[in-house]
Order: C-alpha cells, then sequence, then structure tokens
C-alpha cells in the first residue's frame, strides 16, 4: 500500500510540473502592446496574423497620448510599445526615471505644414499664428522645418533641443504657439498654419503628399533621428516573443502594406 500511495504521489507531482510548464509556455506565447492608433495599430495587426502563424498572440491596446504607454511598459503592465521615436525615449527615460530601450526601428513618419486659414506659405500674413508640438524632441523638429522654409531662423548650434526660446529671427512677427500633439489637427480651422505629427495627421485624414504645404525632407537628418520604435524594459530585449514581434514588424509584409497604404504618409525604415 505504501508503494502504492507513493507512486500515485510521484505521478502527481509529476503532472503539476508538467502543467505548470504548460502554462509558462502558454504565457511565453503571448504579448501586449500598447500604441498609437494610426498608423501604429493598422501596422501591428499585419503584424498579428505573421505572429499567429508562429503560435504568438498579440494584444494590441491604443493610446492617444504619449506618455501612458511607456509607464505602463515601465510597470510590466505591457509587455512593449510602438508609437515614438528614439529622442522622445530618451527625453522621456531622463524626464522619468524610466529604463526603456529600443529594439527595432520600424517607420518613419515625415512632418508636414498643413494650411489652417492661410492656403499657402506665400499668403502667409505679418502676425501670422502657427502651432506646433509642446513636447520636447517633436517641438525642436517643428521648428527645424519651419526654418526650412525661411520662416524663421534658430540660434547657432540648436537643433533637437530647439524651443521657440531660440528663436533668433522672425522677420514675419510669427506668433507660434505649443500645443498637444493630438490637438493640433482639430485647431486648423482657427490657425494659419500648423505643424503636425505624421500620425496625428493620419487619423485627421490628411494627406502628407496632398495636403501639406512643407513636408521634412527623407534623405534629412529628421528621417535617420525620428524613426519610430518598438521599445520594451530594459532587460527584456531577448525575450523570444519580442524578438519575434520585432521580425514580424520588420518583416516584407509590413513593407509592403505600408507603402500601399499610406501613400508616403508613413515610410519603412528597415
Amino acid at each position: 500500500m505504501k508503494k502504492v500511495i507513493a507512486v500515485l504521489i510521484s505521478v502527481t507531482l509529476l503532472a503539476l510540473l508538467l502543467s505548470g510548464c504548460g502554462s509558462e509556455e502558454k504565457a511565453n506565447t503571448s504579448i501586449k502592446v500598447g500604441a498609437s492608433v494610426t498608423p501604429h495599430s493598422e501596422i501591428l495587426e499585419v503584424a498579428k496574423e505573421i505572429l499567429a502563424e508562429k503560435g504568438y498572440t498579440l494584444e494590441i491596446v491604443e493610446y492617444n497620448d504619449y506618455i501612458i504607454p511607456n509607464i505602463a511598459t515601465d510597470t510590466g503592465e505591457l509587455d512593449a510599445n510602438y508609437f515614438q521615436h528614439l529622442p522622445y525615449l530618451e527625453d522621456f527615460n531622463e524626464k522619468n526615471g524610466t529604463k526603456l530601450v529600443s529594439v527595432a526601428a520600424i517607420h518613419y513618419e515625415p512632418f508636414g505644414i498643413y494650411p489652417g486659414k492661410t492656403k499657402s506659405l506665400d499668403e502667409l500674413p505679418d502676425g501670422a499664428t502657427i502651432v506646433i508640438p509642446n513636447d520636447g524632441t517633436n517641438e525642436a523638429r517643428a521648428l527645424m522645418l519651419l526654418e526650412a522654409q525661411g520662416l524663421i531662423t534658430l540660434k547657432e548650434g540648436i537643433s533637437f533641443t530647439a524651443t521657440v526660446l531660440d528663436i533668433e529671427s522672425n522677420p514675419k512677427n510669427l506668433e507660434i504657439k505649443e500645443l498637444e500633439a493630438a490637438q493640433l489637427a482639430r485647431v486648423l480651422q482657427d490657425v494659419d498654419l500648423a505643424v503636425i505629427n505624421g500620425n496625428y495627421a493620419i487619423e485627421a485624414g490628411l494627406n502628407v503628399s496632398r495636403d501639406a504645404l512643407a513636408v521634412e525632407d527623407k534623405d534629412s537628418e529628421a528621417a535617420q533621428t525620428y524613426a519610430n520604435i518598438l521599445v520594451v524594459k530594459e532587460g527584456n530585449e531577448n525575450n523570444e516573443a519580442v524578438k519575434a514581434l520585432a521580425e514580424a514588424l520588420q518583416s516584407e509584409e509590413v513593407r509592403q502594406f505600408i507603402n500601399e497604404t499610406y501613400e508616403g504618409a508613413v515610410i519603412p525604415i528597415f
């Protein structure tokens, strides 16, 4: 009887161990990613199908801001996020004490200057109002695009850290207002021009090729600097699910989807 009981206990323990291993394996085949609605979430939907064929389950959580998904990734609520470029990530880490890292560069979204009450740069009146993003790195990027059009001049040596305080020359006395990036397209009818992030322009139905009065050059320093990246908490770079996601996002299927869907408003960087 003792031998029978011992065998039963051993079998039970083995079953529990195998069950635990199965649960762990199942947990490792799923990944939860935070993303901006457009184009990031849409691109992830393509990656989701690729991952499913490899046995991975991708859960996409959409956000309309740039702060919560980074906090959620740092706390472990999300496994990864896909919405930002490296300068923004580095600035966020420095200001918030987070330890987030890039694992893959996926695409680039050209900034554009879009018409509001003023329909061309030549018609821009003195004292016109232009709205730009109010977050550090994107504000600098917007100011650099305005400078490239000859509308303002920035102080020498200032580039990706520029703010409105770094404007050295403003010959048209333009009123440049900082606004949350998600709000820029919504106030177009009330301002002369708006410098809008690519994802929010797309979300508002604006096409950079057709609607923008000026666009960042695809070969510019900004194009290389502001590639949108897949981000995880430091230490999770070699997670197998994360590596599978990065591979899916840099696949030929995703490249084709981007090129066919966004008409130059989103450009693959891989």
